[in-house]
C-alpha cells in the first residue's frame, strides 16, 4: 500500500486528508511540525509528502515551507512533494514548483483535483521505482552472466532472462514460445551459454522445415547406402549435439511421423541411424521453440500431447516487441550502429508501430532506412512502415478482467505488489480495479 506523509500544523487538515486517502487504499500519517516531518522521513519509507507552507501562528510568508521543501529535496531528491498553500504564499509555492515540487494545491482544496494529483504522482513514483529496480536487476545480470549480446531493458524481458538463467543449470527440456522474429533462438543460446554443458556443442535444426524422407537421417544419421545418393556414413544432429544442447526450432510444424520418432529418443535417449540396427545413446539438453499454439494443435489432432509434455517441462513465453516498447530505442541504436541519429518524435512513432515481424522486422527496417536516408536525417517513411487509417494497429494497453485479477491475487497469496507486477499495473491501478470489481482479499 502507498504511504503518504502529511506535514501540517492544523490537525483538522491532517484528519481530512487521512480520511480521504484511506478510502482509496492510501496509508496516511500526519505530523504537525517540519522537524517531526523530517524525523518521520528518516525513520520510515514514504511515497509522497504533502506539506503546508506556514507552521507558526500569524506567519504567512511561506518561508518555513520553503525551508522544509529544500530540506526534503536535499535529503530525498526523488520523493514527490505536494504543497498546500493559502493565497498569501501562492507565489512562493509556484517558485518551488519551478524548483522541483510536484504540485501545489490552494486552500480550500478540491478533493477530486487533489486526489487525481496524488494518484498520478504515486503511480509515476512507483513506475520510476520499478524502473530503478529493473535497472539494478539488469546490471546484475550483465555483470554475472553471459547474455549473448541480447539487447533489452524492459521489465518483461528482464524477468524472462532471469527465469532463463535460473533454469539454465538444470537438465530439464525447455520450450520457448513466441511470435516469429521475437528472438527465440537468442534465448536458447543464452540458456546454453549459462548451462552446465556450455563447453559442449550447440546444434540448431529447424525441424519444421525437414521433409519426412530426410527428417530421420537429419536427426539420427544414416549409414552409407541407406538411401539414394548417400555414399558415406552420416552423423545426425543428436549425435553432433552429444554432451551439449540441441535446439529444435519450429516444433509446431513437425510432421506426425517426425513427432513419433522424436518422442522415442526423448523418452529413452536411444535411436538408430537410418539403415542400421545398432542402438545408440546420446546425452543431450533439449531446447525447443515454436510460434504455434501447441494446445490448439493438440485439440485439432495435429500435435501429440505426450510429446508436448516431454518438451514443455519449463515454458518461456517470449513477448512480442509491441508488448515491450521500452526495448525499441536500444534496438534502434544497435541496428543503426551510430550511423544515424534518431529524434525523440521519431522514436515515439516507432514505438507506436505494432511490429508484426518483431525484432527481425525492426532490423530490416533499419537497414532500409539507412540506405534511403542518404546524407540527411532519418524520417519515418524511410523505414517503409504503414500507419494509415486502414492498417494502423497501435499498441493497445493491456486491461485485465475480473477473473484475471482474482487469479493473479490467488497465485500471489494476496500480495498486491506481486500481483500488480504480474498484471503490468501499479499497486494503485490494481486497487482501483479491485474496487471496480468489488474484489476483497481474505
Amino acid at each position: 500500500m502507498a504511504r503518504v506523509l502529511v506535514i501540517d500544523d492544523n490537525p483538522a487538515i491532517g484528519s481530512a486528508l487521512e480520511l480521504m486517502l484511506n478510502l482509496h487504499h492510501i496509508e496516511t500519517e500526519t505530523v504537525l511540525t517540519p522537524q517531526a516531518g523530517l524525523t518521520q522521513l528518516a525513520e520510515q519509507d514514504f511515497d509522497l509528502v504533502i506539506q503546508d507552507m506556514n507552521f507558526t501562528e500569524d506567519t504567512t510568508s511561506g518561508e518555513e515551507g520553503m525551508r522544509l521543501f529544500h530540506a526534503i529535496r536535499d535529503l530525498y531528491p526523488d520523493l514527490p512533494v505536494i504543497l498546500i498553500t493559502a493565497w498569501t504564499c501562492l507565489e512562493a509555492a509556484v517558485d518551488l514548483v519551478k524548483n522541483g515540487a510536484a504540485d501545489y494545491i490552494a486552500k480550500p482544496w478540491d478533493d477530486a483535483k487533489l486526489l487525481t494529483s496524488i494518484t498520478n504522482l504515486l503511480e509515476l513514483s512507483e513506475l520510476q521505482q520499478q524502473q530503478r529496480a529493473n535497472n539494478a536487476r539488469l546490471s546484475e545480470l550483465k555483470s554475472s552472466y553471459e547474455l549473448c549480446g541480447l539487447i533489452f531493458q524492459s521489465q518483461a524481458m528482464t524477468s524472462l532472462v532471469e527465469m532463463a538463467i535460473k533454469i539454465a543449470h538444470s537438465d530439464v527440456p525447455v520450450l520457448i514460445t513466441g511470435p516469429n522474429g521475437s528472438g527465440k533462438e537468442k534465448i536458447a543460446e543464452l540458456i546454453q551459454k549459462n548451462s552446465r554443458v556450455a563447453a559442449g556443442p550447440f546444434v540448431r535444426v529447424n525441424v519444421g522445415a525437414l521433409p519426412d524422407d530426410l527428417m530421420e537421417a537429419e536427426l539420427f544419421g544414416a549409414e552409407a547406402g541407406a538411401y539414394t545418393g548417400i555414399t558415406k556414413q552420416r552423423q545426425g544432429r543428436f549425435e553432433l549435439a552429444h554432451g551439449g544442447t540441441l535446439f529444435l526450432d519450429e516444433m509446431g510444424n513437425l510432421s506426425a511421423s517426425g513427432q513419433a520418432k522424436l518422442l522415442r529418443v526423448l523418452q529413452t535417449g536411444e535411436f538408430e541411424r537410418l539403415g542400421s540396427s545398432e542402438t545408440r545413446k546420446c546425452s543431450v539438453r533439449i531446447i525447443s521453440a515454436t510460434n504455434a499454439n501447441l494446445l490448439h494443435a493438440i485439440e485439432a489432432g495435429k500435435f501429440r500431447e505426450d510429446l508436448l509434455y516431454r518438451l514443455n517441462v519449463i515454458e518461456l513465453k517470449l513477448p512480442p516487441l509491441a508488448d515491450r516498447p521500452e526495448d525499441i530505442p536500444l534496438l534502434l541504436q544497435h541496428f543503426l550502429a551510430g550511423s544515424k541519429a534518431i529524434s525523440h518524435p521519431l522514436n515515439k512513432k516507432l514505438q507506436q508501430y505494432h511490429w508484426p515481424g518483431n525484432v527481425r522486422e525492426l532490423e530490416n527496417a533499419c537497414k532500409r532506412a539507412i540506405l534511403l536516408s542518404g546524407g540527411r536525417g532519418l524520417e519515418f517513411d524511410d523505414f517503409g512502415l504503414k500507419l494509415n487509417d486502414s492498417s494502423r494497429l497501435k499498441r493497445v494497453a493491456f486491461e485485465p478482467d475480473k477473473n484475471m485479477i482474482v487469479s493473479a491475487l490467488e497465485g500471489n497469496q494476496g500480495n498486491i505488489s506481486q500481483a500488480a507486477r504480474q498484471l503490468g499495473l501499479t499497486r494503485q491501478a490494481l486497487y482501483r480495479r479491485m474496487d471496480k470489481y468489488e474484489i476483497k482479499i481474505e
